[in-house]
């Protein structure tokens, strides 16, 4: 389970991810990601402790994570988004504090195996992390 700090709730959180963030997809997912410092940086200044005292603290990486539909019925598109919760909780560490994280889970993704989620999990992060130029149209 993600701690709730570094999970995406709202609409607006995810739109910005996904419209200004770098897109990489990999077999059967797509990432995007939005790293501090850019132009296409998400704001995630952290929230007043419900005690009342705001801390000061770094701004954490956060995720979110889309599975339509198409995945499959609501058993799968669930197993399907427990199984990348894990895989992203390992990795979440490794990226910029302050990243932004949006995994779309694509219909190859239902019948995956835990193993070949993680592989393309991995080449999609490193790929968006590379911020390879844009192709041409």
């Amino acid at each position: 389970m993600l701690a709730a700090a570094q999970r995406l709730r709202r609409s607006s959180d995810f739109a910005a991810a996904v419209r200004g963030g770098r897109r990489a997809g990999r077999g059967t997912l797509v990432v995007h990601l939005t790293l501090p410092g850019t132009s296409e940086a998400v704001d995630v200044a952290p929230k007043p402790a419900r005690g009342g005292a705001e801390e000061e603290s770094a701004p954490v990486s956060r995720a979110g994570f889309v599975v339509s539909k198409a995945v499959g019925p609501a058993v799968v598109r669930n197993k399907v988004r427990r199984r990348l919760r894990h895989l992203v909780r390992e990795r979440l560490a490794a990226l910029p504090a302050g990243s932004t994280l949006v995994v779309r889970a694509l219909p190859a993704a239902a019948d995956a195996p835990y193993q070949r989620l993680g592989v393309d999990l991995d080449a999609a992060l490193a790929a968006a992390r590379s911020g390879r130029g844009r192709r041409s149209r």
